[in-house]
């Protein structure tokens, strides 16, 4: 049986990594309801130290998600949601993302995630596949290849 599903990222700072995401993925930040909000914390659901301002716009503070355009079959979104957590990270991941982008493009795309903030880390190859390995402006290790 097939399930819909996202991939959560613990971060720091979710709205800005959401927002490096965004750009590298070219995939829309999904929009938070600033009235729905304002509401919540009127009506003492939420409260005011639960929001944040980013990029002029009231959000809920732990979290931020980006959007696949297309949905899955179901109309659930194709999503990644950067969650906040306290620590910064500190091991390695145990799972990890990889972008096939073609042998053509991979320094390409290598060198202009570094220009953007990334890490480059290493090359590797196996057999005919290759691949560079960087990490994201919080230090998630992600692949290209």
């Amino acid at each position: 049986m097939a399930y819909d599903f996202q991939v959560v990222v613990d971060s720091v700072n979710p709205h800005t990594l959401a927002d490096w995401w965004a750009e590298t993925l070219e995939w829309p930040v999904e929009e938070q309801d600033e009235a729905f909000i304002k509401d919540m914390v009127a009506r003492g659901f939420a409260t005011d130290d639960e929001t944040a301002t980013h990029q002029g716009k009231l959000v809920w503070r732990t979290g931020a998600a980006i959007r696949h355009p297309e949905a899955y079959s179901s109309g659930k979104p194709r999503r990644v949601l950067f969650q906040q957590v306290p620590e910064a990270k500190t091991v390695k991941n145990r799972v990890h993302l990889d972008f096939w982008v073609g042998d053509e493009r991979r320094d390409a795309v290598r060198d202009a995630l570094v220009a953007r903030g990334a890490t480059f880390l290493y090359s590797q190859s196996q057999g005919p596949h290759s691949w560079h390995t960087l990490t994201d402006i919080e230090g998630n290790e992600f692949c290209v290849s």
